[in-house]
């Protein structure tokens, strides 16, 4: 492989929402048209395409890139559930850091249906143990937690009550209103304990982010966000052992942590998947910035305000952000280069040089580290 350094030289979002009267790739060429002016390039420029989608995606990478212009560039359409696009800018980086590309654009796009989302049709062990619809999942591992270390419905509640207060602060966010630890609390019961306002909507939305060789970087910005170790990966089985988390989160932030040269400690601003309000609770401790069943009195305390020890999902996350599928990776990405460049206005971290992104999406995780 190459020595090139990654840069995330531009982003672009559609504010996350319900578009009725816009298609699809609509939504995917407003975002990467906010990223091309963001990076000040050119769409003849970029090398490489990556789509994620995750409902009817077939040929829909090569129809939202076609309408941007048609130069003949490569397009791959990459579909991990939830965090598609990520693993798109995961691919996109490998081949710029081995030199294959010095510029590759990924979008990320969705569009949603309203209620719960299914469990698919294909009658897997998963499905068959109650174990796709996600929900149900975050509830069976909070439980477990609860019973292991006495974690109180509070620690998961107070995730939403964060989420929705930072929420207020994101213009591109779906919701932008305040909850009480009341309100989240004595909302309708989806799976014990989490209740409605510990869900992340459905959404439509659409996200961009350009990626490119430090070479090329030099000629664009003086400040770049650098893209500086990333690792991937599904669950690990281990006979007689169950994990606490949606896959292997720990894992891969260690293999991240050591490629980098960081720690736990060194991070300033982290995006964390936030589906379900337990996803944070967990993942603070498997990205380890608190020690295994710390996670609800760490949350509870205030560690992940925005103020906080470790600020988590200062845009509101998936919880009050919103999360179309394919576009939720991209836009996690957005809000560590915003704050890592200094733009994030009134949610702007202070001093924030090192930020650390976690996606899941069915189990498949991915863990970037950025540093300016």
């Amino acid at each position: 492989m190459g020595d090139n350094r990654v840069v995330v030289l531009g982003i672009g979002l559609v504010r996350f929402s319900r578009y009725p009267d816009k298609s699809a790739e609509d939504l995917g060429r407003e975002a990467a048209l906010a990223a091309l002016q963001d990076a000040g390039i050119d769409f003849k420029d970029v090398e490489a395409g990556f789509y994620g989608r995750v409902e009817r995606a077939v040929g829909a990478g090569m129809r939202t890139f076609g309408e941007l212009g048609q130069h003949g560039i490569p397009v791959t359409n990459v579909e991990l559930a939830c965090a598609s696009s990520s693993r798109g800018a995961l691919l996109a980086a490998d081949l710029i850091r081995g030199g294959v590309y010095d510029v590759c654009m990924v979008i990320g796009v969705e569009k949603m249906g309203r209620g719960m989302l299914g469990g698919g049709s294909e009658a897997g062990y998963q499905t068959q143990m109650g174990m796709f619809l996600l929900p149900g999942l975050y509830a069976m591992m909070a439980q477990r937690h609860m019973h292991l270390y006495g974690t109180k419905r509070e620690h998961f509640a107070q995730v939403s009550v964060k989420a929705h207060r930072n929420g207020v602060l994101n213009p591109n966010g779906q919701y932008q209103k305040e909850l009480t630890l009341e309100e989240v609390l004595s909302s309708r019961m989806i799976a014990d304990p989490i209740t409605l306002y510990q869900c992340c909507p459905t959404t439509d939305g659409g996200s961009a982010v350009i990626l490119c060789s430090e070479r090329y970087a030099r000629r664009h910005t003086t400040k770049p966000v650098y893209l500086t170790a990333w690792a991937a990966g599904t669950p690990i089985y281990v006979s007689g052992e169950s994990a606490l988390a949606e896959g292997p989160t720990k894992v891969l932030a260690d293999k991240v942590y050591h490629a980098s040269g960081l720690g736990p400690e060194d991070v300033d601003v982290v995006q964390l998947h936030d589906a379900f309000s337990p996803g944070e609770v967990l993942g603070v401790e498997e990205l380890g910035f608190c020690r295994p069943g710390e996670g609800g009195p760490f949350v509870w305390e205030g560690n992940t305000e925005i103020n906080g020890k470790k600020p988590v999902n200062t845009d509101g996350g998936l919880l009050s952000r919103g999360h179309p599928m394919g576009a939720t990776g991209g836009a996690m990405i957005a809000e560590i280069t915003r704050q890592l460049r200094g733009e994030a206005g009134p949610r702007q971290v202070k001093e924030a040089r090192v930020g650390l992104l976690h996606n899941a999406g069915i189990g498949g995780i991915n863990v970037m580290a950025f540093q300016v």
